[in-house]
């Protein structure tokens, strides 16, 4: 046992920062958010105009009723009809393949430490590179992004399986295929093209960007840069029970503070999950199941995911995934970057020893998919060795009384106003399609 323990509970109680425990949130560690911006990007996120077919939008898989997920372990976007859990193939459409990834929560992505996203963090902020960012695209990316979460959106607008369709689909899908992503016609100037033609758009975007009033036409920069303010601004979360105890007004008490002091003590999730935000930005190889495709080029055949490897080519970083911050955790199941586990419980009870012989494949919550075999990479033997051999530091076994207190500590970090978001779902877009409610 740590012999601090008893000392980290006393903390909990009295409301006093406990050892290793960060200072409360505080507003410069936010980027200012345009309001006027942020208004429009409302819009545009629940807008299902900027996919390929026209029937998805940015809120189809980060939904506030999942905790800005999508409910599901690996999505399913184009091809799918639904939402959330109850989210089925479309017969009329078949999806084909599951996005190979759980689709990650939107909160706190204001601030300024999330330079890297996504699982892989295959995007971060670079000052050396045009346009300050490293992503996958290289020359081929735009400049004009005011943020790293601004150019994210570049990505699923791209991709077939979540929003630009399959190939003959639409203009877009094709201009994908083709290779076709900039310039006059490219993908990304076909989806601004449709939001130009819709006049509160344009009048909209003209509140938010003087230049635009004046004259300059839209692109999709101005898009993407208009979604990321508002996700800023809808999904900020501060005002938990866990940051009420960090700003000394109502300490946890009972199982919540017992978990705190696990959480920062013997349990070391503090050593990942560390800072205000509960992240170290960092990559660890856990162990977590791998579910589903897995990610592969399309020359290979396998559904492994190696996580950060793919990114940086070394074979330190084989299956790392990028530390998630815990912020309202207790509402984004399922949990892990292929969505494995459905319970806080069962993450925690798995986490951390990659023991797939005994992970519980109940846990996962997939629509069913004609022909898709998601076991694949758990059915092989030579694929569980790997992963346990990269796994560095296996967690400690923790008891039931553990896990529970543990869960009613995370539990804590759930933030009411960031759980619904401060403007909503609209009740209309300008393009007239409809929402996902």
């Amino acid at each position: 046992m740590n012999p601090l323990r008893p000392l980290l509970v006393v903390f909990a109680l009295l409301g006093q920062p406990a050892l290793g425990q960060p200072e409360p949130v505080a507003d410069q560690m936010y980027r200012p958010v345009n309001r006027a911006a942020a208004e429009v990007g409302r819009l545009l996120f629940w807008d299902p105009v900027l996919s390929g077919n026209r029937n998805i939008s940015c809120g189809t898989c980060h939904h506030p009723r999942f905790g800005t997920g999508d409910g599901l372990s690996l999505g399913m976007g184009e091809g799918g009809i639904g939402l959330g859990p109850e989210r089925v193939a479309d017969p009329e459409n078949m999806p084909e393949e599951r996005i190979p990834r759980n689709a990650p929560a939107l909160f706190n992505l204001g601030a300024r430490e999330f330079t890297v996203l996504f699982h892989d963090g295959r995007i971060e902020v670079d000052p050396s590179r045009p346009g300050g960012f490293r992503t996958p695209l290289e020359g081929d990316m735009m400049q004009g992004f005011d943020t790293l979460l601004s150019a994210q959106t570049m990505f699923p607008v791209l991709s077939q399986d979540e929003m630009a369709g399959h190939y003959s689909e639409n203009e877009v899908s094709r201009a994908v295929r083709q290779g076709r992503l900039t310039g006059k016609g490219g993908a990304w100037d076909l989806i601004a093209a449709r939001v130009r033609a819709i006049p509160q758009y344009v009048e909209m975007l003209g509140a938010a960007y003087p230049d635009i009033a004046a004259g300059r036409e839209a692109d999709f920069t101005d898009i993407s840069n208009a979604i990321a303010a508002f996700m800023e601004f809808e999904w900020r979360s501060d005002s938990s029970p866990f940051d009420a105890a960090l700003r000394g007004e109502t300490p946890l008490s009972g199982p919540a503070a017992n978990g705190q002091a696990l959480f920062y003590g013997d349990a070391g999730c503090a050593d990942c999950h560390a800072g205000p935000f509960l992240t170290d930005h960092r990559f660890h190889a856990m162990g977590a199941p791998q579910i589903g495709p897995g990610k592969a080029a399309r020359f290979e055949r396998h559904a492994r995911d190696v996580g950060r490897m793919r990114v940086t080519g070394r074979d330190e970083d084989a299956f790392a995934f990028r530390t998630p911050s815990l912020r309202n955790v207790a509402l984004t199941a399922p949990y892990g970057h292929a969505g494995a586990h459905r319970t806080l419980p069962g993450f925690l009870a798995d986490h951390g020893r990659a023991d797939w012989a005994a992970y519980d494949r109940a846990q996962a919550v997939l629509p069913g998919l004609e022909g898709m075999d998601d076991w694949l990479t758990l059915d092989d033997p030579a694929e569980t060795e790997a992963v346990k051999a990269a796994l560095a530091n296996p967690a400690p076994v923790l008891s039931d009384a553990d896990i529970a207190a543990l869960v009613a500590f995370l539990e804590s970090l759930s933030d009411p106003v960031a759980r619904s978001g401060r403007l909503g779902i609209p009740q209309a877009v300008p393009s007239g399609l409809p929402l996902d409610r």
